[in-house]
């Protein structure tokens, strides 16, 4: 009795912080003791995702983002023009958030959150692409590609949830984003996984009946198809690089040009099949990569970017359509148990702003040379699954261990195969 009082003390420490979670697990290796069982999930999930989005919206919002955002560049900063910084951080985030906005409100705690937010997006949004306000973003030139990069991001969100974010906004501000879409034509993608931040804003213009330019959305997928390697992995350019760009690009956004251009007729949707199959193996190995502990593989360029190299694995949660060895309470378990580890209080400024880094504030020099404190809230696309409402097994399902703790644990799992397609 006494042994059992003092392990659901030591929980509870442990998840307030006040014991570390490697002396927890010292304790015990039961798994009903596990550090990481907690039902309020959905609750940590949503006042994190409201932590880090709030610096960004409650400025931009009121058109302060430049103002006040206190920028961050990595110690081998490339000089490029350090505007790019704003829209890295607005169009980055939003296209994790959006799913959660997409969510109708209900009275709630968390919907006084959601409606705070999507209000503050929506109210940014206009900001963005209007000259006159002191928040209009940059929208790049020949010579300074980045905003390609995150008006991509801007593109996925307004797709990703076009009645909360799109249908709402007036038409000057809908006739200014098609404008800047446009207009960021004029920059060539890097012949890589930048091919495919082109192809999905044209495929939103696409999706919203505008003229395109079909060369930047078939360019994209011809090549991308060519640099398949097998086993749910695509090289980034002609050489394979061991890192979470299949997570960070090109898996989520490929089936994303792919879904919106076989609906107009455009593609076949066996192109879009194989992909979509394709991303579901990488996503096998995604929810493998995370140890007992709530570690996961670091490994690559933009490590930074923390958990939104999660992307395709959140995607095919919200999307109701894992690989079927992976039950949905799973993720759930392994990605609270990351959050835990990675979002601690020193990963933020003290006036609330993430850090370059990936736990903490003393890796800064992890950042690389075109990274900024705006290139961090990419890290809120592994947020996607709050775009299920909260009675959805993802949430709503107990304690599940994932893969590793049975491996570790010394349970049966599932054998792993590489497959062919």
């Amino acid at each position: 009795m006494q042994r059992r009082k003092f392990l659901r003390w030591s929980s509870l420490l442990s998840v307030a912080g006040l014991i570390p979670v490697k002396n927890m697990l010292a304790i015990s290796n039961d798994e009903d003791k596990n550090v990481f069982k907690n039902k309020d999930d959905r609750k940590y999930w949503v006042a994190l995702l409201d932590k880090i989005a709030s610096p960004v919206l409650s400025n931009m919002s009121k058109g302060e983002l430049k103002k006040n955002m206190k920028v961050a560049y990595s110690p081998t900063w490339d000089g490029r023009n350090n505007q790019v910084a704003y829209m890295e951080a607005f169009g980055r985030l939003i296209a994790g958030l959006a799913p959660f906005l997409a969510l109708p409100d209900d009275g709630s705690e968390e919907s006084k959150v959601r409606e705070k937010l999507r209000r503050q997006t929506l109210e940014s949004l206009v900001h963005a692409v209007n000259p006159q306000s002191p928040d209009y973003l940059y929208w790049g030139s020949p010579q300074t590609r980045q905003p390609l990069v995150d008006a991509a991001y801007i593109a996925q969100a307004l797709l990703t949830a076009p009645e909360a974010l799109w249908h709402p906004l007036d038409d000057i501000t809908k006739q200014r984003f098609v404008h800047e879409f446009k207009s960021i034509r004029q920059i060539q993608p890097f012949n890589s996984n930048w091919l495919l931040f082109a192809a999905i804003i044209e495929s939103f213009l696409l999706s919203i009946g505008q003229e395109i330019d079909a060369t930047r959305i078939d360019n994209a997928i011809d090549k991308i198809n060519k640099w398949y390697v097998g086993d749910g992995w695509y090289s980034d350019g002609e050489k394979f690089h061991f890192d979470h760009y299949n997570g960070y690009v090109i898996h989520p956004m490929l089936t994303q040009v792919l879904k919106v251009n076989v609906a107009k007729g455009r593609r076949d949707k066996k192109e879009y099949d194989i992909a979509y199959k394709r991303m579901q193996r990488y996503a096998s190995f995604q929810e493998r990569y995370i140890s007992p502990e709530g570690t996961y593989l670091v490994v690559g360029r933009s490590s930074t970017y923390r958990i939104g190299a999660f992307w395709p694995l959140t995607k095919l949660c919200l999307d109701n359509n894992l690989p079927e060895d992976i039950k949905p309470a799973q993720v759930r378990c392994a990605l609270t148990a990351v959050m835990k580890k990675m979002f601690i209080p020193a990963t933020f400024t003290s006036d609330g702003w993430l850090t370059l880094g990936l736990v903490g504030d003393k890796q800064e020099a992890l950042a690389d040379y075109y990274s900024n404190t705006g290139s961090m809230y990419i890290t809120s696309l592994a947020f996607l699954p709050l775009g299920l409402p909260a009675t959805h097994e993802f949430w709503s399902d107990p304690f599940t261990e994932w893969t590793q703790c049975k491996a570790w644990r010394g349970k049966p799992f599932k054998k792993d195969y590489a497959v062919d397609y």
